[in-house]
C-alpha cells in the first residue's frame, strides 16, 4: 500500500523527523509483537510547485496479509490527533468548512507520550486525559498563553471532538477530551492514540497484492534443508551417543512441537529471519544435550552408578547450559528492543527457542533417562549408555 503524507502544516526542517515518526507509529500499529516483519519506508516523489516541497510517500508491506481491506483497517485504526484554534475571521455558521473555521496550530499526536481514561468525579462521566511530551507541553502553554477567550478545538481524524474556551495558560502538558461518548467508546479511545497518534495525516493512493511465488519456492528449499539438517543432526546423535542420543531426538522432536504451537499461539511470522532465529535455538538445545551426555560420561569413568551418573551429569551441565542461554537471552532482549521489525522478529524467535530448549533440555530428556530405570554394569548396559566409537 502506498500512502501520500500531507505534510503541508509541517515546517521543512522537521518533515523528516515528523515521517520518521509515521513510519514508526504505524509499524507499532501493525506488528503488534513485533514478528509480523512489515516493511514500512519513507519515500520522497517529485516537487510540489504550490509550496515547494517533495511530495512524500509512506510504503507499507504485509508480508502474510491476503486481505487488502483488512490491511486498510488495520492502517486506518491509527488516528490522526491535533489541536486547532478559532479563526477570528470566519464566524462560525451551518455550511462552513471546518478548515477555515479552525486554524491548525502544529500540535498533533506527534507530541503525545500518553492517554489515559478518567472519570469525572461529580457527573461519573468519562473522558480522555492527554499526556504531552516537553516540546509538546510548552507549546501547548504557548498556544493557551496567547489565545485566553478563544475556542481551541480537538480534531481526532479531521472530526471535532471538544471546543473549550481557553480560560488561562495550561502548564504542565495535559489537556483533556471531553464530549458525549460512553465509557467503551472512550476506552477505545485511549487504546488507538497510545497505540500510536499519527504526527501527520496520510491518504491512500494505490494498494496491490502481490502472489507468493518466488517466496513458496525459497520456502520450499528452506523447509527441505532444514528437514534434512535435522535428519544428519539425528543420526548423528543416535550413532555417537545411542540410547541418550535416541532420548535426545525424542525430546528435540517435543521441543520442536512445543515451539511451533507457542508461535501459533503469538502468532509468529516465520519469515527468513524468523526462521534462522529458530534453527539456531534448535542448535543451542542439541548443544545443551551433548554437555548433558558428555558429563555423564565423566562421572561413569569416575565409577559411579547409571542412575548417579544421569543425575550428576544434569546436576554439574546445568550451569554452563544457564550461563550460555542466559548470554543469548541478553542479546536477544537487545535486540528485539532495539532491531528494525525483521531483526525484532530473529530475537523473538531466537528467545522463545532458547528459553524452550532449556526445558526441553533439563527436564525431557531428564525424565526419559531416569524412567528407564538402567541398572547394572554389564557390557550390554554400557554400550547402550556409551558414546562414540570404543564406548
Amino acid at each position: 500500500m502506498v500512502y501520500k503524507a500531507d505534510v503541508s502544516a509541517i515546517k521543512p526542517a522537521e518533515i523528516s523527523g515528523a515521517m520518521e515518526g509515521l513510519r514508526d507509529v504505524i509499524e507499532r500499529r501493525v506488528n503488534l509483537f513485533g514478528v509480523a516483519e512489515p516493511l514500512v519506508q519513507v519515500e520522497e516523489k517529485g516537487i510540489l510547485k504550490t509550496v515547494g516541497q517533495r511530495e512524500q510517500r509512506l510504503i507499507i508491506e504485509l508480508p502474510g496479509v491476503t486481505d487488502v481491506n483488512q490491511a486498510i483497517k488495520m492502517i486506518g485504526e491509527t488516528p490522526f490527533l491535533e489541536f486547532r484554534l478559532e479563526n477570528p475571521d470566519v464566524k462560525a455558521a451551518e455550511g462552513t468548512d471546518i478548515n477555515k473555521a479552525f486554524l491548525k496550530t502544529g500540535l498533533t499526536g506527534r507530541f503525545l507520550s500518553k492517554a489515559r481514561l478518567d472519570f469525572d468525579q461529580t457527573t461519573f462521566e468519562p473522558y480522555v486525559t492527554l499526556d504531552f511530551n516537553k516540546k509538546g507541553s510548552e507549546l501547548f502553554a504557548k498556544i493557551t498563553k496567547n489565545n485566553i477567550g478563544k475556542k481551541l478545538a480537538i480534531f481526532l481524524d479531521g472530526v471535532p471532538i471538544t471546543t473549550p474556551v481557553i480560560r488561562d495558560e495550561i502548564t504542565g502538558g495535559k489537556a483533556q477530551i471531553t464530549g458525549q461518548f460512553t465509557a467503551k467508546e472512550a476506552k477505545t479511545m485511549v487504546q488507538r492514540l497510545n497505540s500510536g497518534a499519527l504526527p501527520v495525516p496520510i491518504a491512500l493512493i494505490s494498494q496491490q497484492s502481490i502472489g507468493p511465488t518466488l517466496g513458496a519456492k525459497i520456502l520450499f528449499k528452506g523447509i527441505r534443508a532444514g528437514i534434512y539438517g535435522i535428519i544428519l543432526v539425528a543420526l548423528f546423535l543416535i550413532l555417537w551417543y545411542r540410547l541418550p542420543g535416541l532420548i535426545s531426538v525424542l525430546a528435540l522432536a517435543i521441543y520442536t512441537a512445543l515451539v511451533l504451537a507457542i508461535f501459533k499461539l503469538i502468532p509468529v511470522t516465520l519469515t527468513s529471519a524468523g526462521i534462522a532465529g529458530f534453527i539456531l535455538s534448535v542448535g543451542m538445545a542439541v548443544d545443551a544435550n551433548i554437555l548433558i551426555f558428555e558429563r555423564m560420561k565423566e562421572e561413569r569413568q569416575d565409577g559411579k552408578s547409571f542412575s548417579a551418573a544421569i543425575t550428576e551429569g544434569f546436576s554439574r551441565a546445568w550451569l554452563s547450559i544457564r550461563d550460555s542461554n542466559a548470554s543469548s537471552l541478553i542479546s536477544a532482549t537487545i535486540l528485539y528492543w532495539m532491531g528494525t521489525s525483521m531483526v525484532r522478529g530473529f530475537a523473538l524467535t531466537l528467545g522463545i527457542g532458547v528459553l524452550v530448549s532449556m526445558f526441553s533440555a533439563i527436564t525431557i530428556s531428564r525424565t526419559f533417562l531416569l524412567a528407564l530405570g538402567i541398572k547394572g554394569d554389564n557390557k550390554f548396559s554400557r554400550f547402550l549408555m556409551g558414546s562414540g566409537i570404543r564406548n
